[in-house]
């Protein structure tokens, strides 16, 4: 039976609502969580009271993100490229990311371990062909892979420059990025430069530097928090992160919010 004109308008109308609410329902959806994996060493792992006021940069990473984007911190004190995939550490992180999470990945200071073959691996070829792992295995998942060159240790020369001590580690990361059309966070340069522009005294306020200890690789609150910032400003610079996933990258983070869980509770 053919409609009238009436009929095919009341029915057209009728349907409108129906689509307006859908869309409507659509557009309220929130958006899926994402998640920031790190998979790295002891300068951007979690550290325990036991350690403290040793600080990885990691720990403070979340101060400068939404809430919507959690950090799950997977970096181990003294692993390399090679041994984080050894010992499955790799694979429990692909086991858990899902499509459009990041996995951000840096690794050089115990690559360097030239003593030590369960860790060392040589510039130009195995540790490139280790962290072509984490890039395939993150690609694999749906999810977006991002290198970060090593943070640069505490280390002056007698003028008072600030010396690189990664040798081929960062060119090698960098050029890898850009053969796999990677991201790169140069988070090496960037932090040199910082501790070039605070000179030999300052820097010691930003490294795990005690009354018992001068340890020039790792650090304490305040460098933990410089160098997390450098890392979410890149973030947002390469566009990986908009503008509304970061918050307080120019504001002032507190030390007493970095905090030191008993291994107890791990």
């Amino acid at each position: 039976m053919s409609l009238t004109r009436r009929q095919v308008t009341v029915a057209a109308m009728a349907a409108v609502p129906v689509a307006l609410s859908a869309t409507s329902t659509a557009q309220a959806a929130p958006r899926r969580t994402r998640t920031l994996y790190i998979a790295g060493d002891s300068t951007a792992a979690q550290k325990y009271s036991d350690a403290a006021p040793e600080t990885g940069w990691g720990m403070a990473l979340p101060f400068f993100l939404q809430k919507d984007l959690p950090v799950a911190n997977h970096s181990v004190n003294g692993r390399s490229s090679k041994s984080f995939v050894d010992e499955g550490r790799l694979d429990a992180i692909l086991g858990l990311i899902r499509p459009g999470d990041f996995l951000l990945v840096q690794f050089a200071h115990n690559d360097e371990k030239t003593a030590d073959p369960t860790r060392y691996t040589e510039p130009w070829t195995t540790y490139q062909d280790y962290l072509r792992r984490y890039i395939d295995g993150a690609r694999a998942k749906g999810a977006r892979p991002v290198l970060a060159t090593p943070v640069e240790r505490r280390k002056f020369d007698a003028s008072g420059n600030a010396v690189p001590t990664h040798g081929e580690y960062p060119a090698a990361m960098r050029a890898l990025a850009q053969e796999e059309g990677v991201t790169l966070l140069d988070i090496q340069a960037l932090s040199i430069a910082l501790w070039q522009q605070l000179g030999v005294e300052e820097t010691k306020k930003y490294f795990n530097w005690t009354d018992t200890e001068q340890d020039n690789t790792h650090f304490n609150p305040p460098g933990a928090i410089a160098v997390a910032r450098l890392v979410a400003r890149e973030l947002l610079r390469h566009r990986l992160l908009a503008p509304r996933d970061v918050r307080r990258l120019d504001a002032e983070i507190p030390e007493s919010w970095i905090t030191w869980p008993s291994p107890a509770t791990v």
